[in-house]
Parts: C-alpha cells; structure tokens; sequence
C-alpha cells in the first residue's frame, strides 16, 4: 500500500486545508491526475497523484486542516490487491521478472527513496488522522475547478449554496446555476452570519501570505549563502525584431518582452546547470528539465511563483500562451501542484512599473534566482559612438555551495548574446 502525503506545495507551506476530493475508493488514478484540492495560504491548488495506482482509503476529511507529510490517502499500486502489501507485490513482480531471465531496478527519485517525489520532505509516520473539524468560519470552501467555470459564465459564485462537504461550492453547483440562468439562490442566513466581512476576510488571508512568505524568505537567508552578479543588456535588436513580429500577428497572438527574456533564461540554462535544481540535505540535484518559477504579484496582495513547465524546449508563441493561462490561474486560485512543486529556477521581471534592478532571494530549495528591472533608455557605447538604446539590467542571486561568481557571471554573458540574436530563440525548441 502506498501512502499519498500532503506535499509541500512551496517553501512556504506548512499546513493546507482539504476543500475537495475528485476521486473515490476503488478510482484507478494516473500519474498527474487532480485527486484533491488543497488551501494553501497563497491559493487553492489542485493536488496531482505521482504515480498511477488505485485509491484505496480516503483518510482525510474535506476541511481539515493537516501539516505537510499527513498521509491523506492510500494507493494499491498496480497488480496490487486489496489488504496485500505493497512490497509483497513489488516483490512477486521482481520475482517475475527474474524468473523470466530479466532484472529488475526500482526506479529511484533524486531524494534516494523509491515512489516518493524528490522534493517532498521527508517526515516522521502519521497516524490515521483523527475526526475532521469543522470547516473554517472565516473563508468559504470553493473548488478552483467551481471558481473558474463561475467566472467563465457569470455565475456569482459568493450566491452561491454550496452542496459538497462542509458546504462546500463545487463544480456541480455552478454548472446547475448556469443551466438555470437565473441567480442562484442565496446562502442560508446562518452561513452568512458566521462569515467574516469580505473586508477582514482579505486582511487575515494577506496576513497569512505575508507571514508565509517571511518565514520562506528568512529561512533562505539562513541557510543559503547568497552571492549576486548582474549584467546590463542592450535589447534594441530584440525589441525591433519583436515590433516586427507583432505586426504579422493578431492582437491575441502577439509577444511580450517577458517572454523573450524567459525564453533566453530557459536556453542559457543548458550550459549551465549548477543553476537549475535544487538543493536537499546540502546535496545538488540537477534537473532535466527548465521550469521556470515565475514571480507573480497578486491583486489582493502577496506573490506567488509557479511554474511554466519545460520552458526550454517550446516555442514563443506556446511559451507567450502558457504564461498568459499562469498569470490568469495564479490570481485566480486555480494552479496545479506540479506547477507549485516542479520549478527549477525563479526569474522576477518587475516591467515597467518596477526600478531598474532587482536582487532578489532564492526560492528554497531551489539554488538560483534569474531578476529583470524595467526597460530604460540610456546611453550605449557602440561602434566607436555614443547611442542611446533601451536596456535592461539582468541579475542573478545564487547559491554559493553549487556555484560561484565566474560562472555566474558567464551564464548572464550568455543571456546577453542570446538576446541579441531573437529569431535564433524562436527557433529553440529542443
């Protein structure tokens, strides 16, 4: 039997709150399926399954509220029976297989122990948890899933009577107010009376991302040893090839700046990956992919980060589409754990309205952290002239114990170049 865990959904996660299960006992599950939706401080995240399996028990109750290793569930992986352990499976399959004439090799994730993702911590056995309390006066219980189709179809979702667990609003609950076209029907008085007002509902929901954040951002500094370089790059070459880009394309299609700069992070990486992965128990693991954490500021305050997943080897127009759909989800309240979990690399681009450099801090465990100031005009030395171009200042925070300044410095020279040739960009996608 396999043990299906909170994961940590962040550096800045201790605990989450059950909103919703998707599936039952009995469901057969694929690895990255949503299974679970969880409230975290920052947002409401739809929880994946790492790995295929079946469910077996359901052990934690919609409301609750558990620390970060509670097992939530149990799987039966695959040739698995009911009440068979799972290593008596693994070990018929293993004996299968040498039996045949084969070998066999558990697959192992870069934190050294079989079927448990690499960046999970590592925590003590739960017991079964004990009765669920209440669900939270202060905040209603909304699916990501009922929040998005709500928005979707106009449906006032704060109307809403939730039917799931504890009251909760789900899917089926919008669906319904959407077929009927009329407004739904108002929550009971009690519900209402024993909400706070919307107003101290967002101050203690900022309070607690806020307090999230610190304690992330202290224990960098704690433990990470910091070292920063930055580079100023000029982007006249990527700034005209991008006008004349946008021109070819619908409004819908066009490109921002962003996205050349991600782009180019995501290709500078290759040559360096002391910068891309993440640190456990002061040992490096480099990833083979580039996710890059992107910094995003929400409208009711905080920041969150996630993922644009395997950022290297995709296009910009699919690139330019999937960071639109992030910014969207992520101040929605609708993001995917992977997307929480998976990231590599950071990269902040502050845009127009931020100052000319960021030095920012690592997002642990993660080693690096790629920073963007505003685009500004200033003068260039070129040609044996005087010019004055637009240009932005690129910084880099990284983790002294995996790598140091000089390469540091290379990896933003690179970044440097790559922007000078755009088109070159657009072509990568391997």
């Amino acid at each position: 039997m396999i043990e299906f865990k909170l994961p940590a959904l962040g550096a800045d996660m201790d605990e989450g709150t059950l909103l919703e299960w998707r599936v039952k006992p009995g469901d057969a599950v694929k690895k990255g399926q949503v299974i679970a939706v969880v409230d975290t401080a920052k947002a409401a995240v739809d929880v994946e399954c790492w790995q295929d399996g079946t469910i077996g028990e359901l052990l934690a109750e919609v409301g609750q509220k558990m620390p970060v290793g509670t097992v939530m569930a149990t799987l039966r992986a695959a040739g698995e029976k009911a009440g068979e352990k799972a290593g008596e499976a693994a070990g018929k399959a293993v004996a299968a297989k040498v039996g045949d004439g084969g070998t066999a090799a558990a697959k192992v994730g870069p934190g050294g122990t079989a079927a448990a993702p690499a960046k999970l911590p590592q925590t003590e056995p739960q017991t079964a948890p004990q009765a669920a309390p209440a669900a939270p006066a202060q905040r209603r219980l909304i699916s990501p899933a009922a929040r998005k189709h709500a928005a979707e179809n106009g449906v006032d979702i704060d109307s809403l009577t939730g039917t799931g667990p504890h009251g909760a609003v789900i899917l089926a609950d919008v669906e319904t107010a959407a077929a009927q076209g009329a407004p739904a029907a108002p929550r009971p008085p009690a519900a209402v009376t024993a909400e706070l007002p919307s107003a101290e509902k967002g101050a203690t929901r900022i309070a607690a991302m806020r307090q999230a954040i610190a304690t992330a951002m202290a224990r960098s500094k704690r433990e990470i040893p910091h070292y920063y370089v930055s580079e100023d790059i000029p982007l006249a070459r990527a700034l005209a090839w991008l006008q004349a880009e946008n021109s070819q394309r619908a409004m819908a299609e066009r490109l921002l700046p962003a996205v050349l700069l991600l782009k180019a992070v995501a290709v500078a990486l290759r040559g360096y990956p002391e910068l891309n992965g993440w640190c456990h128990d002061g040992a490096f693991v480099t990833a083979e992919r580039s996710n890059l954490g992107v910094a995003i500021s929400l409208r009711q305050g905080g920041l969150i980060a996630p993922a644009l997943l395997d950022a290297g080897t995709k296009p910009l127009t699919t690139l330019m589409q999937e960071l639109t759909d992030l910014v969207q989800r992520a101040r929605a309240g609708s993001l995917h754990s992977s997307e929480l979990t998976d990231g590599t690399i950071t990269v902040t681009n502050l845009g127009d309205q931020g100052t000319q450099a960021v030095f920012g801090v690592i997002y642990p465990p993660q080693v690096a952290l790629v920073g963007f100031g505003r685009i500004v005009e200033r003068p260039w030395a070129e040609d044996g002239g005087i010019k004055v171009l637009p240009v932005v200042t690129a910084s880099l925070a990284a983790d002294h114990r995996v790598s140091d300044g000089h390469r540091g410095a290379l990896f933003l020279r690179e970044l440097a170049e790559l922007l000078q040739h755009p088109e070159e960009l657009d072509k990568e996608a391997s």
